[in-house]
């Protein structure tokens, strides 16, 4: 009787030992599981990476379906001299990086680009001519170059009149308020908007990012509409703290 007792006792012990074995299983944290998953995903990346064909560049006369595109910068009469002075820092990089082909037209004196075999980029030629059409306005060369090299550099151009109809002294008193004395107030504006200036004649061309062209087109604006100086100043110092804040 007492060996039975014993035979059962084991058989009882022996299937709840089972049982614990089978209700209990090892959980795994929430970090493990997303860690886990993580490497899972970052390893169907990599195969997914590796089997990406990778095609070579085509170049410009393909994406153009063979055809060469041409573009003519008029270069006016008193920016001739400097245009021979600085033509090798116009000509390399339109050259060597763009890979374009450029020719200055002594008859016409226009300055042609155009494509060739060898551009890969079809929008080098914009670039390109963007970039002698800045010079042309008055803008230095090193200046003009941030249109070859940036993708969101712009150039706008407005005359003086165009603000307000000015005539005679007004207009003169005007463009020398936009100029400052010495240039002082177009270095000012210059420096707090980061962007180039051009004042040439009653013709204003800015050079820079949207939104930064935009804050000083308000400034000349107020300086040809008759506002001092300080007040600009102050306008501008508010704006700047403003764009800083917000990037």
């Amino acid at each position: 009787m007492a060996a039975t007792m014993d035979i059962s006792i084991e058989r009882v012990l022996s299937i709840e030992t089972t049982n614990e074995s089978e209700d209990f299983k090892t959980v795994e944290s929430n970090a493990t599981r997303k860690r886990k998953h993580k490497d899972t995903d970052s390893k169907m990346e990599t195969e997914v990476e590796t089997k990406r064909p990778h095609f070579p560049a085509i170049s410009g006369s393909k994406l153009l379906g063979g055809k060469t595109e041409v573009r003519k910068v008029a270069i006016p009469s008193h920016r001739y001299t400097p245009l021979k002075e600085n033509w090798m820092k116009i000509y390399s990089p339109i050259v060597e990086h763009l890979n374009l082909q450029i020719r200055c037209n002594l008859k016409t004196r226009n300055v042609e680009i155009r494509t060739c075999k060898d551009t890969t980029d079809i929008g080098a030629l914009q670039k390109a001519a963007d970039f002698v059409k800045a010079f042309t306005l008055g803008f230095e060369v090193e200046d003009a170059l941030a249109l070859v090299r940036l993708d969101d550099l712009f150039l706008e151009s407005f005359d003086v009149t165009d603000v307000k109809p000015l005539k005679g002294d007004h207009l003169s008193r005007a463009i020398g308020r936009v100029a400052g004395k010495g240039g002082k107030t177009r270095f000012t504006i210059e420096n707090v908007t980061k962007t180039r200036i051009v004042v040439a004649n009653s013709r204003i061309h800015i050079l820079g990012s949207f939104q930064n062209i935009k804050i000083a087109r308000t400034a000349i604006c107020n300086l040809i509409l008759g506002s001092p100086p300080s007040k600009v100043y102050g306008n501008l110092r508010t704006v700047a703290s403003r764009a800083t804040e917000s990037f």
